[in-house]
């Protein structure tokens, strides 16, 4: 590929802006880490929205980009060695963009592993548990009268919001002082959680008040507060 006119993804989503990042994604929780570090970092892009209402996910022209047909996933037309590069998973998409950017990722090797193990941890705890448990209390899952299959995600979404309230006691960022990527993986779902599964007061969320007020400061930044509303939905 030489540019981004020779991935089949154009013919669906052509690229008012080929020189930019070209971001494919939906405001979920996981679609908007890509559009807050994007916005944080100042990084060029052009947003496509991906709208799962009319199954776009499941479109030859997204999975030619996706095969495992989940938002968000980017092209830089201005890859590693000049070359265009795609991508997906929302893990891998935010390192990329803190190494490309210089930002939002430690320099120190040490403080580097230990903000991505944070995100290793949104990525293998927090988002499959806090999805599972926002399926079972908002949607389908609430009709269902056995209520073991809801209340073993509850008890782990609890767990994992305790590992997070103890170790942010006394700091101000998943990493202290620093913001980092680590913060944009893991408050999209805190946030979600609460708000949009209205799953607060089944959590207790009150007796996470460091967890509270972290994603409090997390949405009033500027760059989250755009973020979170790209791409725009219809």
């Amino acid at each position: 590929m030489t540019g981004i006119a020779d991935f089949p993804i154009h013919a669906k989503w052509p690229a008012a802006f080929p020189d930019r990042i070209q971001l494919y994604s939906l405001p979920t929780p996981n679609g908007v880490k890509a559009s807050i570090m994007l916005e944080e970092t100042g990084l060029p892009y052009e947003p496509h929205l991906v709208n799962f209402e009319t199954n776009d996910q499941l479109s030859p022209e997204f999975m030619s980009l996706n095969p495992n047909n989940k938002i968000p996933a980017i092209i830089d037309p201005n890859g590693p060695d000049g070359k265009p590069l795609a991508l997906f998973e929302s893990g891998a998409i935010l390192l990329y963009l803190a190494d490309k950017s210089g930002m939002l990722l430690p320099k120190d090797a040490g403080a580097r592993y230990r903000a991505i193990q944070w995100l290793m941890f949104q990525m293998g705890g927090v988002g499959p548990m806090f999805g599972q448990l926002g399926f079972f209390h908002k949607f389908a899952g609430k009709d269902y009268e056995d209520k073991r299959p809801r209340d073993r995600y509850l008890a782990e979404s609890v767990r994992l919001l305790g590992v997070l309230e103890r170790h942010l006691e006394g700091r101000e960022w998943m990493m202290g002082e620093q913001y980092t990527i680590a913060d944009i993986a893991i408050f999209p779902w805190v946030r979600n959680l609460v708000g949009f599964y209205a799953a607060g007061d089944l959590v207790g969320i009150d007796n996470f008040p460091n967890v509270q007020r972290v994603v409090a400061g997390f949405a009033a930044r500027p760059a989250v507060e755009r973020g979170l509303n790209i791409p725009a939905r219809p």
